[in-house]
């Protein structure tokens, strides 16, 4: 059996993030200055996609709890939950993949694993709520299946159980998808490239 070329783990003392550089710098400099800060104080955790070969910080994302009220999902979305006010989400923070590793799928494997630890956390969550920084980032998270808030043209949302339906899914065979070693083929990473093609 192969190592895949990329592991995620927690964030941690043990790696080194000063080389790391996506090409934005607000988000270098929060992996770099604040990001153990954030988790030090239960803000966000951070989690990184470390090259297996070189030990690098391929790529990041952050996690932490949130809420969505209920008047900012379309009436589709809510016909058949709860009328609670907000409803629980798990936003994805930040994410970023270093200038070094972007075009090679890792985008994509972060969405998922996102997605992966979000529904096995033991805390019941609705959906996974991302704050798109420009109209790219908009199109990005679209091309998986997210859809913007009511009014919130920048901030979308992808539904766990809609999520969790499609990493059970198996692809046909034949189908060669970019960055298929990433995480050994789990479904859920085969899910966003298939819908993504990142």
């Amino acid at each position: 059996m192969t190592t895949p070329p990329f592991r995620f783990d927690a964030l941690s003392s043990v790696h080194d993030r000063t080389a790391f550089r996506c090409g934005e710098e607000v988000l270098d400099r929060y992996l770099q200055t604040q990001a153990t800060q954030d988790i030090r104080r239960r803000v966000a955790n951070c989690f990184v996609a470390v090259e297996a070969v070189t030990g690098q910080v391929a790529a990041y994302y952050t996690l932490s709890a949130a809420s969505v009220p209920l008047v900012d999902l379309r009436l589709e979305e809510t016909r058949r939950l709860p009328r609670y006010p907000t409803l629980p989400t798990v936003r994805v923070g930040r994410l970023a993949v270093d200038q070094r590793f972007q075009k090679r799928g890792l985008g994509a494997a972060l969405l998922a694993d996102a997605a992966r630890r979000t529904l096995q956390a033991p805390p019941a969550v609705f959906t996974l709520l991302v704050d798109a920084k420009n109209d790219g980032a908009v199109a990005f998270y679209e091309r998986f299946g997210f859809r913007a808030l009511y009014g919130h043209p920048r901030t979308l949302f992808l539904p766990l159980a809609t999520a969790q339906r499609s990493f059970s899914k198996t692809p046909p065979t034949d189908s060669a998808m970019p960055g298929d070693g990433i995480l050994g083929r789990s479904s859920s990473v085969r899910y966003f490239q298939r819908r993504g093609g990142r």
